[in-house]
């Protein structure tokens, strides 16, 4: 059995090939045979056209066959097209406690796709804190209620979410959950989360919501694969390709079609490297290189970039499958408008050659000059330039030598620009070229030291199918305080290596190809996240145990429709993948005024997205992210008891004796995405903080940084205590900790200082010897209380916010979110937009190429370098034409959660900080932004960015008295040097102003 069959499933063809894998070392990596069929309409039968049509070329004798692997769009397409005759509707139960109520499941689906999935929700005791303590155990008395709930509805899908379950690799809880629920109902299909992607609740709800909702139509699809097998009389195991690169048997992707999403490029890119033989180290141009793979089409080029450990890049983050925000495990690409097909353009009055984006797609054939047609596109202009016989030549001889020149320099430029784009290092690259439209690349690329046409490239993503490997990945939060940390990781790699050959790896074979230790901030235990994959070759069967057709065949029996790859019967709406929390996108920004009336400004939802972007750029690098609280408030204004209860009144309309609250949520990132809150934290901390310091009354709430998730926090009290939020915080920006709050940097008490959570704890800190020492005492009670609480500090009252507080920061931060919104769906500058509204300056455009970052002290500590972009980077970098820095040395931005200074750094040592050129530090704010104006906060930052850099300055509290910089500036931060400002601060319009309306008018 020394054959392995690879399809893949691409919207205009499915392609095969058959390996002879005792071949591999010769000239032809052992292809036998590869075809090309049209993606036939039911899909299946395409693919067993395209097994039939290798196996009829190889004449390999069917016994031979180890294995058939597919790669199949099929059940991604249903969730693009909301196709309701493909998805069912789910009942969501989450294990958490008295957590997560604060974003409810569904939250973030487009409409058309929550009408057609959304059920029942549930929320059950359950669920683990980041270290493995129970948040409470389950409840055998609710898990019952709750099966005959989801009996009542009628519905049969069922996904289970635990907090921090995949921290667990046995998912004890939702594990343990499931059976219960099977007990009691059998015919319930049930999906956990901890099975299906990582840290990170919603991504990873979203995208249990999304398995659970296609498991019967992937079943029965599996089922018909399965019957081409038999059709074939093919007696060997399937199998269906994943995200990553690695095999799935059909019944396993049968229950986790989700996985299968992505497999396309994948297969792609490991069928490129395979076929280049890069696998054995051969055809590279240097010892030290990267590898890149461009599968050039009819369309578009699709750019992905090979890990030393054989795999693709994996997405950073989440990833957006119709609309719906998922974690699992994806490749990233980057698609750019390039093909065979491509349009190409002259414009006779100014000589301008452009190619692409338009192209002709599957009409190459017959609207190409070389196939007769009268549109000139890339293939044409590689015809005339002699570098490939296609068609007939004689209709492009017209063309001129010039516009062929310039159509060649464009797609030059196109490629060199997309390779820049996906490089993971600064190293040179080896290129390998793949795809039916691979021919276009006909010239030297600048930093690009070898290009490789592999053999069998138009099948590439076929073999790659038929080569993919096995893999075992554990994901676990482990305490390394007092332990071996070296046998700690070895005992996580051999379990890694066990779940692979488990999973039909060849043991001899397995081998670990990625170790990923993420220490967790605020602990003092050194708590650890390790992710470890294994990965091995698949392993020959036993002839002795049943037959490969027993294992296929048990799929194959029951329950199989010959109708079940028919397309839908009703195209899917145009907004079926509008998103809910996109608001902007559907109004006209330029008519849109906030709603304002007598000094009091009510919040919409399109207010809420401008204020959300805006303060990821007044984060200046920390303050977490705002998503999360974008979505409660987004929740709250969707509840009809919270209608005009969030709103916002002006510093000024603050008496003195008013009392002004304010609470905001306290602790370690990596937890508020997974153990998200119950919405009760704040109140409570807030009611407790009043009652202790002897208050009776409170009038409004104001946010103690407009940085952020923070800056957002303030907007759900408003509507719980029905109080209006202060145009204003106490911070201007974010910092680390609470006493950079303005009122206590002079001289006005952070104590009682309170801290709460979800579960009813709450602890105080009634005084402390400094301010300093308050933040000491109150990490403690965090790590206790699960690293994520609610604090709120003494109230104050409205003559000292009216003095202390930085005023129309939210406002600020609206007019930041709109002009970004603004310049995005208008194409103009980003970046002229945001100093139109608020004063900065430029500091620099260009890619990241270092990050570095340690969390040994708790916090998250590290620096970023950027170096500047090359000469074709700087028209295209930028999403929106934003302005480029002329600056040939590198910038240097170190961080402790937000961004401390930017500075010139030595070109050949950036480290050598006795050679910087200071360029700007804190207190003034630092912000680095992507190509479409949102920021990215430090957590993000990764090698290949292209990023601005822009500067704000800071309020006077922070710059005009020695007591401000003594915490807000270097020196706050431990650092040696003075306060570097970019300029004089402007103090930010107000949205009540500008737009109030009077009811008397």
């Amino acid at each position: 059995m020394a054959y392995r069959i690879g399809v893949d499933v691409g919207g205009t063809n499915t392609d095969a090939a058959i390996i002879d894998i005792t071949a591999a070392d010769s000239p032809s990596r052992g292809v036998c045979a590869s075809s090309k069929t049209p993606t036939t309409v039911d899909v299946t039968s395409g693919i067993y056209t395209a097994i039939e049509g290798v196996l009829a070329k190889s004449q390999v004798d069917k016994r031979k066959i180890l294995s058939v692997a597919i790669g199949t769009t099929h059940f991604v397409n249903a969730v693009v097209e909301a196709d309701a005759r493909r998805l069912s509707k789910v009942a969501v139960v989450r294990l958490c406690g008295p957590f997560t109520r604060q974003v409810p499941p569904f939250a973030d689906f487009p409409p058309a796709l929550k009408a057609i999935m959304g059920g029942p929700v549930f929320y059950l005791d359950g669920g683990l804190e980041i270290d493995g303590r129970e948040i409470s155990p389950l409840n055998p008395s609710q898990i019952k209620a709750t099966v005959e709930s989801i009996q009542r509805a009628g519905i049969q899908m069922v996904a289970i979410v635990g907090v921090f379950s995949p921290l667990d690799h046995a998912g004890i809880h939702e594990e343990t959950c499931k059976k219960m629920m099977l007990d009691l109902d059998p015919s319930l299909s049930i999906v956990c989360s901890h099975a299906i992607g990582g840290v990170g609740l919603l991504e990873r709800e979203n995208a249990t919501i999304l398995n659970a909702s296609i498991l019967n139509f992937a079943r029965r699809t599996v089922r018909a694969f399965c019957k081409a097998m038999v059709k074939l009389e093919l007696t060997c195991p399937l199998f269906l390709t994943q995200n990553d690169g690695t095999l799935t048997d059909a019944a396993t992707a049968a229950e986790f079609p989700i996985k299968t999403f992505a497999s396309g490029p994948t297969n792609s890119l490991t069928g490129a490297a395979f076929l280049a033989s890069l696998d054995r180290g051969a055809n590279l141009a240097a010892p030290e290189t990267q590898v890149l793979m461009i599968d050039i089409g009819g369309t578009t080029s699709d750019v992905c970039a090979l890990l030393p450990s054989g795999f693709p890049r994996q997405a950073p983050n989440f990833v957006e499958v119709g609309g719906v925000r998922t974690a699992f495990s994806m490749p990233e690409v980057l698609s750019v408008g390039l093909g065979g097909g491509s349009r190409v353009s002259f414009d006779e009055k100014t000589g301008k050659v452009s190619v692409g984006p338009d192209s002709v797609g599957h009409y190459l054939t017959s609207k190409a000059l070389v196939f007769g047609g009268d549109v000139m596109t890339a293939t044409d202009i590689v015809v005339a330039s002699g570098k490939a016989q296609i068609g007939d030549a004689s209709k492009v001889a017209h063309i001129s030598a010039d516009v062929v020149v310039k159509a060649r320099s464009e797609i030059k430029k196109i490629i060199e620009r997309t390779v820049n784009r996906m490089k993971v290092s600064d190293l040179p690259v080896t290129l390998l070229l793949v795809g039916g439209g691979s021919i276009v690349q006909m010239d030297p690329l600048d930093g690009v030291a070898k290009c490789i046409v592999p053999p069998h490239h138009d099948s590439a993503n076929a073999v790659g199918a038929a080569i993919a490997k096995v893999a075992g990945e554990i994901d676990v939060i482990e305490i390394l305080a007092d332990r071996d940390e070296k046998a700690v990781v070895a005992a996580a790699q051999q379990k890694a290596i066990e779940l692979a050959v488990a999973r039909g790896a060849d043991r001899t074979d397995v081998k670990i190809a990625q170790i990923d230790k993420i220490p967790l901030q605020y602990v003092s235990n050194k708590a650890t996240r390790l992710v470890i994959k294994a990965i091995g070759k698949l392993a020959q069967p036993d002839t002795s145990s049943p037959t490969a057709s027993q294992q296929s065949g048990s799929i194959a029996v029951d329950g199989l429709d010959d109708d079940v790859d028919e397309p839908p019967k009703q195209k899917a709406s145009a907004d079926a993948a509008l998103s809910a929390v996109k608001h902007s996108a559907y109004i006209d920004i330029d008519a849109y005024k906030p709603e304002v009336r007598d000094g009091v400004w009510y919040i919409s939802p399109v207010d809420l997205e401008f204020i959300a972007t805006g303060t990821g750029v007044l984060g200046t690098g920390g303050g977490g992210p705002s998503y999360l609280q974008y979505l409660e408030c987004l929740e709250r204004l969707r509840d009809p008891a919270s209608k005009g209860r969030m709103r916002v009144i002006s510093p000024s309309s603050l008496k003195d004796s008013d009392v002004c609250v304010f609470g905001s949520w306290y602790g370690a990132p990596s937890v508020s995405g997974e153990r998200i809150p119950a919405g009760t934290e704040i109140p409570r901390a807030i009611d407790y903080s009043v009652k202790i310091s002897g208050q009776t009354h409170f009038e409004a709430v104001i946010a103690d940084e407009i940085g952020g998730g923070n800056g957002l926090s303030s907007f759900p009290t408003s509507a719980h205590f029905d109080i209006p939020v202060v145009d204003g915080d106490l911070m201007g920006r974010a910092y680390p900790t609470m006493e950079h709050g303005t009122p206590y940097v002079y001289g006005h008490p952070l104590t009682p200082c309170v801290l709460a959570d979800g579960k009813g704890n709450a602890g105080v800190v009634l005084h402390a010897e400094s301010n300093k020492r308050v933040e000491t005492m109150l990490r403690s009670q965090c790590v206790d209380l699960g690293l994520m609480a609610a604090a709120a500090a003494t109230p104050l009252t409205g003559d000292v916010i009216r003095k202390y507080a930085i005023p129309n920061t939210v406002s600020q931060a609206w007019y930041i979110g709109r002009a970004i919104h603004k310049a995005r769906k208008s194409k103009t500058n980003i970046i002229k937009a945001i100093f139109d509204t608020t004063p900065g300056r430029l500091l620099y455009t260009g890619k990241i190429i270092d990050v570095k970052r340690d969390v040994s002290r708790g916090y998250t500590m590290g620096q970023c370098v950027v170096a500047p972009l090359s000469g074709d980077e700087k028209d295209t970098t930028m999403a929106i034409e934003n302005p480029v820095v002329e600056e040939e040395r590198p910038i240097v931005i170190p961080f402790q959660n937000e961004f401390l200074y930017a500075a010139y750094a030595d070109p050949t040592d950036p480290d050598d900080q006795s050679r910087y050129e200071m360029i700007c530090t804190v207190p003034d704010l630092i912000s680095i932004l992507g190509p479409d104006g949102e920021a990215i906060g430090s957590q993000e930052l990764r090698y290949g960015l292209h990023v601005s850099i822009i500067a704000m300055a800071a309020h006077p509290l922070w710059t005009g008295d020695e007591r401000g910089l003594r915490v807000g500036g270097p020196k706050g931060f431990g650092l040696d040097m003075e306060w570097t400002s970019i300029g004089p601060y402007q103090e930010p319009p107000s949205v009540i102003a500008e737009f109030n309306v009077s009811s008397s008018s």
